[in-house]
C-alpha cells in the first residue's frame, strides 16, 4: 500500500531523481514511525513479539535453522514469481522502458503505468523482506528505515548487476561474504576494503573482473 501511494513520486525526473526520491521516502517513513510510538515502539522498537511455530510444528530455535529454511523457501517462491514476471509481456515491456523510454512510449507501452506497477511490486518484495526480519528476529527497530539499510541494498545491486534477474541473489551472497570476512579480518577498516573493491569493480568492469577471477582459479587448479 505504501508503495502504491508513493509510486506517483517516482514518475517525476530521471533515474537518479527516482533513486533520491526512494531514499527520501524511507527517511520520511522513519520519522512517521518515530512519531507513532504507540504502534511502532518509537526509538525502542517493537519488543517482546512472540512468533508461533511455523505451520504449527516447527519452532523458531536459537540456532536459526527454522528461520533459515523459512527464509530460503520464501526467497525461492518470490524468485520464481520474479522470473515469471520477467519473462512475461509485462516484463518485456519493462526491458523496453529501461533500454529506451521514448521508443517504448512510441510503440504504445504505457510507461507511467508500468513504472507505478513495478515500483509497487518492488515495495511488496521489500515488505516481504521486512516481514521475514520481524518474524526471524522477533524485534524491529527504526534502523530498518535508516540510510545505511538502503545503501546496503544499493551495494548488493551494484555488485550483482542491475537488469539481471540473478543479480540481487548473487550480489547479496558476495556482499554478505565480503562483509563477514572483512569485518572479522579488519574490524576497524573493513569498510575501506569494501569501498576499494567497489572502486575496482566500477573501474575494471564486472565482465573483465569475472574473467580475471576465472583465470586465477584455473591457474590455482593447475598448480
Amino acid at each position: 500500500m505504501v508503495g502504491a501511494l508513493t509510486s506517483l513520486l517516482v514518475l517525476r525526473g530521471s533515474d537518479l531523481t527516482r533513486l533520491m526520491v526512494t531514499l527520501g521516502v524511507a527517511l520520511v517513513l522513519q520519522e512517521v514511525a518515530n512519531a507513532l510510538s504507540t504502534w511502532t515502539g518509537g526509538a525502542d522498537g517493537l519488543q517482546g513479539m512472540v512468533v508461533g511455530p511455523l505451520l504449527g510444528r516447527f519452532d523458531f530455535d536459537l540456532y536459526g535453522r527454522t528461520a533459515y529454511a523459512y527464509s530460503l523457501m520464501t526467497l525461492f517462491v518470490l524468485f520464481l514469481l520474479a522470473r515469471k514476471v520477467v519473462h512475461s509481456p509485462f516484463g518485456l515491456s519493462l526491458m523496453a522502458i529501461r533500454r529506451n523510454t521514448l521508443r517504448a512510449s512510441a510503440l504504445g507501452v504505457p510507461v507511467n503505468r508500468r513504472l507505478i506497477a513495478v515500483y509497487t511490486l518492488a515495495a511488496a518484495y521489500a515488505g516481504a523482506a521486512g516481514a521475514l526480519l520481524a518474524q526471524t528476529k522477533a524485534y524491529v527497530s527504526l534502523e530498518v528505515f535508516e540510510f545505511s539499510r538502503s545503501a546496503d541494498v544499493l551495494l548488493v545491486l551494484i555488485i550483482g548487476g542491475p537488469g539481471w534477474l540473478y543479480g540481487g541473489v548473487a550480489g547479496s551472497f558476495v556482499y554478505s561474504i565480503l562483509q563477514d570476512t572483512l569485518s572479522s579480518q579488519a574490524p576497524q577498516f573493513w569498510m575501506f576494503w569494501l569501498g576499494l573493491f567497489l572502486v575496482v569493480l566500477a573501474l575494471v568492469g564486472r565482465d573483465r573482473l569475472s574473467v580475471v577471477v576465472r583465470n586465477l582459479l584455473s591457474r590455482l587448479r593447475r598448480t
